[in-house]
């Protein structure tokens, strides 16, 4: 799947950024990506970006409009669906990364044929045959984020890395495996969607041979200590082959998300966990760094916590946003 850029973010009617996780995304990592933003009157937020219909947003470049908007269980609110038809009349093509398929909305995909526009559901897959994993070892190297919990920052930890790699000249590549990261980058598989025999094979495809040089650095997705989502983490590991993983941790997150019978492992527990599935397809597989998201804490209690998880791990430990991952590069 590609997607046409630049991008209108709809912002629907969100009263928090945390509802508009795909926007914060592409305005962080992509903003030269962004013409404007469209959103309902009873929006209450911004993401900074000029307010604009998809008619003034397609005379200034506009290609896609993207629903950022999020809601509880993934699917269209029917107050979105007259900005899409506005969006498909004014000649964008319209994403999504919702659960619902943008074609099941009624009219919009015969509205959509008779403009030639795409309909891009970014979390339903729709490229080449998928096939199993093989575990072939591949040409060039990966490096894959995972985590002691799902949402702990494995997305924007590898693009900061991506970013910090291309400002030294070393040849990296972020690899989207989820909806935002593929609306961030353009590309990609949502592998969360992905029918669990075809996951492995699906990171292969997304991580292949390559340049010995070449670094492919691979989004993770769940955490192998969540029992609603460590199926495709497990797959993801076992197809990525990763010659390097970095384990993300939310720091003061006390149990898995939304299982509160369930604490957060330790870092040298998950670690282990991450480590021996790893090993399973890349004997050779390590971590090279540690990254924390710490944004629930003061900077002064940032800078201890991060130097105890570098004391305790002997690994390089960063929060992306606060110090960089310089020193995780230095590593690899």
């Amino acid at each position: 799947m590609q997607i046409e850029t630049p991008y209108l973010l709809f912002l629907g009617s969100a009263t928090d950024h945390l509802g508009v996780k795909i926007a914060n995304s592409i305005v962080d990592w992509r903003p030269g990506l962004c013409v404007g933003e469209a959103a309902l009157p009873d929006c209450t937020i911004t993401k900074g970006l000029p307010r604009l219909t998809p008619a003034e947003a397609r005379e200034r470049g506009a290609r896609t409009f993207v629903v950022c908007a999020n809601n509880e269980g993934g699917r269209f609110d029917e107050a979105w669906v007259p900005m899409v038809i506005e969006a498909l009349e004014a000649g964008l093509d319209v994403a999504s990364g919702l659960h619902e398929r943008l074609a099941d909305i009624p009219g919009v995909a015969a509205l959509a044929r008779d403009k030639g526009r795409q309909l891009l559901d970014v979390r339903h897959y729709t490229g080449k045959k998928l096939r199993t994993g093989t575990g072939r070892k591949r040409a060039g190297q990966r490096l894959l984020t995972v985590g002691t919990d799902c949402s702990v920052g494995k997305m924007y930890t590898a693009l900061a890395l991506e970013k910090e790699m291309l400002a030294r000249d070393i040849d990296a590549r972020f690899v989207a495996t989820g909806q935002c990261g593929i609306l961030v980058s353009g590309a990609g598989i949502a592998i969360d969607c992905v029918v669990a025999d075809f996951i492995s094979g699906a990171a292969e495809m997304l991580s292949p041979d390559s340049d010995p040089a070449h670094w492919d650095l691979v989004e993770g997705q769940g955490s192998l200590a969540h029992p609603a989502f460590a199926g495709v983490t497990l797959g993801l590991v076992h197809g990525s082959q990763p010659d390097a993983l970095v384990l993300c941790h939310f720091e003061g997150r006390k149990t898995l998300r939304g299982l509160p019978d369930y604490p957060v492992p330790d870092l040298a527990e998950a670690m282990d966990m991450h480590l021996e599935a790893a090993r399973i397809t890349n004997k050779a597989a390590r971590f090279v760094g540690i990254s924390v998201n710490t944004s629930a804490l003061t900077e002064a209690e940032s800078r201890d916590v991060l130097a105890h998880y570098e004391a305790q791990t002997g690994l390089p430990s960063v929060d992306p946003l606060r110090t960089g991952v310089a020193s995780i590069v230095d590593r690899l």
